[in-house]
């Protein structure tokens, strides 16, 4: 019986040999993940056409399920940009944005796709990730990478366009560009740029400048923190949500609710399909950033008990007011560099987030949409490799 709990709640096993010195490790990278996610989730609950504080509920029970349940170290599980772009387009078209339907079907879609994953890893179907091409999936990223970027131009334009497609989003954006609101546009391409140089620049500028590597690369991971702490006083300061520069407003401070999903059988049935690939896809990115960061440090992933962890991520995350989520690839390596040795460091995390909810959101209240935009952009054209089509090509025509 122990065993088979052990071989299911892999917590009991590593919790065993837990020492001082990975609760430091675990806690510093705790800390350097929060800061992150904290405006990285009110902008992908944003993508998913949800309220800000989605993004926060649904990084906040679902890490601590994960770091139950799953087997990787270092995966940093939460709402990630493909899967919020999947959520908006599954859900839309079954609901308005900003209706109480809406964000009732993105948490029984939630609920869907975790009821999938855990079945898939009961049944032991781990390996069919393993049919999955390189060349599909960095294609499929690709893709979603351009049309997420080019989703969110219209909150660093200022205007409002609509749209599924490439084409439809295009099509409105330039319909709408007599619309431009100059200031919003300010924001939105210094943040953009400034985003863009820090990934690249801030380092080896810090670095030339004396500091230590190690916290050059925090510095750097605290980017997007520094350009929504500096447009969100921006706009308090010069009145600038008067002169048209949209904000997120009001976030309730609160914990994660108790929420229910719907279990009507016409909404259930019209996001069954969406619910598959969002669950496949999910596991795909999840499973590739595991076993990479695993790798490094010569550390074995049970494909198996990956579809449980995130199964019950995403089931927590269905019934605390959040949305389908995953393994991500940057707060991921974050949380590696950072010096996370046990998934230990996840649920510190979410402690943070948890405080974050309750304590930080009116501070929040200015912050410009455009900045959230921005970390989106950067974030996702990250994901965007052409490589792969001459790639492709070269090796196999068909």
């Amino acid at each position: 019986m122990i065993e088979t709990l052990r071989k299911y709640v892999p917590v009991l096993e590593w919790g065993r040999h837990y020492t001082r010195d990975a609760l430091q490790n675990d806690m510093m990278a705790a800390v350097i993940v929060t800061i992150m996610l904290i405006p990285q989730s009110l902008a992908y609950a944003m993508l998913a056409g949800l309220p800000p504080e989605a993004g926060l509920y649904a990084s906040i029970l679902p890490i601590i399920l994960y770091a139950i349940f799953g087997t990787s170290r270092a995966l940093a599980v939460g709402p990630v940009a493909v899967v919020s772009l999947m959520t908006a387009a599954a859900v839309g078209q079954v609901a308005d944005q900003g209706t109480v339907g809406y964000a009732i079907a993105a948490l029984t879609l939630a609920v869907m796709s975790g009821a999938i994953l855990l079945a898939m890893g009961l049944l032991k179907l781990g390996f069919l990730a393993n049919f999955l091409s390189h060349p599909v999936i960095a294609g499929f990223i690709t893709a979603s990478g351009i049309l997420i970027a080019v989703s969110q131009l219209k909150h660093i334009l200022g205007v409002s366009a609509h749209g599924h497609t490439l084409p439809q989003i295009a099509g409105s954006l330039i319909a709408h560009l007599g619309d431009v609101n100059p200031i919003t546009l300010v924001i939105g391409v210094v943040s953009t740029a400034f985003l863009f140089w820090v990934r690249k620049g801030l380092k080896p500028l810090l670095i030339a400048r004396g500091m230590r590597p190690k916290l050059a690369d925090i510095a750097q991971k605290a980017g997007p923190v520094a350009a929504v702490v500096v447009t969100t006083l921006a706009v308090w300061g010069l009145g600038l949500s008067e002169r048209g520069v949209s904000i997120v407003g009001a976030v309730p401070q609160s914990l994660p609710p108790l929420t229910l999903p719907s279990v009507n059988f016409e909404l259930l049935t019209a996001l069954f399909v969406p619910a598959l690939l969002i669950s496949v896809i999910g596991f795909v990115e999840s499973i590739s950033v595991a076993q990479t960061l695993a790798a490094k440090k010569r550390q074995r992933i049970d494909p198996n008990q990956e579809l449980i962890g995130l199964g019950a991520a995403n089931l927590g995350a269905g019934f605390t007011g959040g949305y389908p989520v995953t393994g991500g690839f940057a707060r991921s390596v974050v949380n590696y560099d950072a010096g996370a040795e046990t998934p230990a460091a996840g649920a510190y995390t979410a402690v943070g987030l948890a405080i974050a909810a309750l304590a930080l959101t009116p501070l929040i209240f200015f912050l410009p949409t455009a900045t959230l935009a921005a970390t989106i952009i950067v974030a996702v054209l990250s994901l965007v490799d052409f490589s792969i089509l001459k790639t492709s090509w070269g090796y196999s025509k068909a």
